[in-house]
């Protein structure tokens, strides 16, 4: 027995031993299996509401896109009707003929089938126009529609939307409005058979719809045409309150349709019309998909849970190398590696996630290229900008320092000149050297004029045949010291323009015409085209090349060997240019290098009348129109007030010359009788201004005095303020015969200077 104990002690450890083993292992691996299966339940569990939640989010973001779609089309053909139609109210009623209207509401018609009938309402709410896909064209019916809500909102706001209507219970149909102040209304009936082409072809499901509700919650679109044609009233939803609820409220996912249906809703706000387009989809068939699924899902998941170790070692150890790959890559991304791509191939979230990390990179990427481009390209005009300041100020710098060179060696020359003839010489010589300056700054004071917007044309109708006679008269000595043939081509017509400024136009032309020619001639003509009159000057010069005729507009330029024909300062055409934009007059160019130029500038054609002939004045007054005038001046520069007093003591008059509000009233106190006038600098010393100096002397004496005013600041707003208070306003520098024709204007008037009321007294107090 002995010897066979150790055998049973043996076997007895070996039974054991399996045992322990045994129960172990079904130990661990229960634990294990309870574990994993847990795991794999909650995830599951997880899962299925995750897929659940993003089923739901799909299916609503894409009902949400076809209802914004569906909205976007709708809106996007109400704006485009509208469009046309606002087309056809750009110009003022008086300015467009019947014919012209006439053939923009049939242009209409035929650029936009929605509309089948259209009308043009005057200004005055009287219908002159309309036209008809189904009916004859009527013209002149003056039905008074002033106090129709669709003219008087189209008026009012610009554009009028009305109320969906059906014809013949058959098609739906709107109206539509579009007006402007002065150019009357143009109103548009607009089939709305796009809108249910729209709704009807959106796809939604097997069982789904799509419908259009107005502001009011009618149903005005649905494939089910008879509910439309019922007048069916949907604003009791729960989907339409909400949607008309304030925009803090949710609009709920899930409501009963008209059938009471639990369907998931989507819906798009037609902004300018206040419709609303409902996309549904009932939930059965929404989360049919996702039911399929969800079985599947659970017989996956019993089976899935012998592979759950196994799986779980391959999965884990799949998902760490993709995870530092991501690592690493948004490293070198975030160091400024922004070409380099993660290259991920799982397949799953991981990939996804990488795709957005290169997607962000290449974003990156094309944002710093756009940005740099745009900085190069905005670096390339800013020096474009700087080179035209830098060539218009050396231009200008230029052209000025050549009569200060000349006055100078002048001066230089008169004051160590004894003869009187070469002294006389000389002077004629500085005349002319500052003749230039002025003409010069003239030229640039014109066009900073220009540049600011201080030039207001007066648009008046009158003869173009006086205009070109005058500057004729101007130019023909020039033509003739030149051996060149002037001629103007008589014309009758009439046009609307301003008339200073047109005269500028043509004097430039012309006189550009006749300093660049050297032989043959200028011819100046009219030719009518239509309601337009073209005036066309002709020369037989030097010609502009192609590639130098974008250029001949800027400040300063010339063409290449045109300063051998004659002086020039280059800033002609480039005031034509800004006086042919402000007048809206089109300027045209034809030229042929060494053969000659067209200019021709178009002006409307203005019916024909009659001018009144003012009477001759008598000889003595022509000659000395201001001997004896009073004049007081009122500037606080010295060197102003002796040269300005001077020239007009020169002309005949008698002056007195005051430098503040103060003085002035002194010289007033002093005078023996009132003064004809008064001369004032605008800025004065101690911040007061010519305008308040005026007023002042004027309540002094109680009476009224008439007033020029001076000054160097060429603002719109200094404009309108001497124009608010009834003065002549001149800016600086200003020519002696600029001054000597004002002056003639303001003693010429018969009526005294408006001034308040309680300083409209007698004149026996001075």
């Amino acid at each position: 027995m002995s010897r066979h104990a150790p055998f049973h002690k043996v076997s007895a450890a070996a039974t054991v031993l399996p045992t322990l083993r045994s129960r172990l292992f079904r130990k661990y691996v229960t634990l294990f299996v309870v574990a994993v299966g847990a795991a794999l339940l909650a995830s599951g569990m997880v899962e299925v509401w995750s897929s659940y939640r993003d089923h739901t989010a799909w299916l609503i973001r894409i009902q949400q896109a076809q209802a914004q779609i569906a909205a976007a089309k709708i809106g996007q053909f109400i704006a485009q009707i509208e469009a046309q139609l606002g087309w056809t109210t750009q110009i003022y009623w008086t300015e467009q003929s019947p014919e012209d209207r006439q053939a923009d509401a049939l242009r209409v018609l035929r650029l936009v089938p929605a509309v089948m009938e259209l009308a043009r309402i005057d200004p005055t709410g009287h219908e002159q126009l309309r036209v008809s896909r189904l009916a004859a064209t009527v013209v002149g019916s003056n039905f008074d529609f002033s106090q129709d809500p669709t003219f008087v909102e189209a008026m009012g706001s610009g554009v009028y939307y009305g109320p969906v209507y059906f014809r013949d219970s058959t098609e739906p149909y709107m109206t539509l409005g579009v007006g402007r102040r002065g150019a009357g209304a143009t109103v548009a009936e607009i089939s709305l058979k796009y809108i249910w082409d729209v709704v009807s072809g959106i796809k939604v499901g097997e069982s789904g719809a799509a419908y259009v509700v107005d502001a009011k919650g009618k149903l005005i679109a649905h494939p089910d045409l008879s509910l439309v044609l019922r007048n069916t009233d949907l604003s009791g939803l729960a989907q339409v309150q909400a949607a008309r609820a304030p925009a803090t409220n949710e609009p709920p996912y899930w409501a009963d349709d008209l059938s009471g249906r639990k369907v998931l809703t989507a819906n798009a706000a037609i902004a300018p019309l206040h419709w609303l387009v409902f996309v549904e989809l009932p939930v059965d068939e929404a989360y049919a998909p996702l039911y399929a699924s969800l079985a599947t899902r659970g017989a996956l998941l019993l089976g899935g849970l012998g592979l759950a170790v196994m799986l779980s070692l391959t999965l884990a150890r799949r998902m760490v190398q993709p995870i530092h790959a991501l690592q690493a890559g948004a490293a070198r991304i975030g160091a400024g590696g922004l070409d380099h791509r993660i290259d991920i191939t799982t397949g799953d979230e991981l990939q996804a996630l990488g795709d957005q990390f290169n997607g962000m990179a290449a974003q990156l990427q094309d944002s710093y290229a756009t940005l740099e481009g745009k900085v190069v390209e905005r670096t390339r005009q800013l020096e474009l900008a700087n080179l035209a300041k830098t060539r218009f100020l050396a231009a200008a710098s230029h052209d000025l320092r050549q009569p200060l060179h000349a006055l100078g060696l002048l001066i230089a020359q008169i004051d160590a000149e004894a003869d009187p003839a070469e002294r006389r010489r000389i002077v004629a010589l500085i005349g002319t050297a500052i003749a230039a300056m002025n003409q010069l700054f003239n030229a640039l004071l014109d066009i900073s004029k220009l540049d600011a917007g201080a030039v207001e044309p007066s648009l008046t109708n009158f003869p173009i045949e006086p205009l070109l006679r005058r500057i004729e008269n101007v130019l023909t000595a020039e033509a003739a010291e030149k051996s060149l043939h002037l001629r103007i081509v008589p014309s009758t017509a009439w046009v609307r323009s301003d008339r200073v400024l047109l005269e500028r136009i043509l004097l430039n032309l012309i006189a550009n015409a006749v300093r660049y020619t050297k032989s043959g001639g200028v011819l100046v003509g009219c030719r009518r085209r239509g309601n337009a009159l073209r005036i066309e000057v002709w020369d037989t010069g030097i010609g502009i090349p192609d590639d130098q005729r974008q250029n001949i507009f800027r400040e300063f330029y010339q063409v290449a060997g045109s300063r051998a024909a004659g002086p020039g300062l280059g800033l002609g055409l480039a005031i034509v240019d800004r006086l042919c934009r402000l007048l809206d007059h089109p300027i045209e160019l034809a030229s042929t290098p060494g053969r000659g130029s067209r200019f021709s500038v178009t002006a409307p054609i203005a019916a024909a009348q009659i001018e009144p002939v003012e009477s001759d004045r008598p000889l003595r007054s022509a000659l000395q129109p201001f001997a004896g005038k009073r004049v007081i001046v009122i500037d606080d520069d010295r060197l102003v007030v002796d040269s300005m007093s001077g020239l007009l003591r020169s002309w005949g008059c008698e002056v007195s010359t005051a430098s503040s509000s103060t003085a002035a009233l002194n010289a007033l106190d002093q005078a023996k009788r009132k003064p004809d006038l008064i001369i004032s600098d605008y800025h004065l010393v101690d911040g007061e201004t010519g305008i308040a100096v005026i007023e002042r002397l004027r309540r002094a004496g109680n009476v009224s005095i008439p007033a020029l005013l001076i000054t160097g600041d060429v603002s719109v707003e200094r404009k309108q303020q001497a124009a608010a208070g009834g003065y002549e306003l001149l800016l600086k520098p200003v020519p002696p015969m600029t001054l000597r024709a004002a002056l003639q204007a303001i003693f010429m008037q018969a009526s005294p200077i408006a001034v308040p009321k309680d300083d409209r007294t007698s004149l026996e107090a001075l």
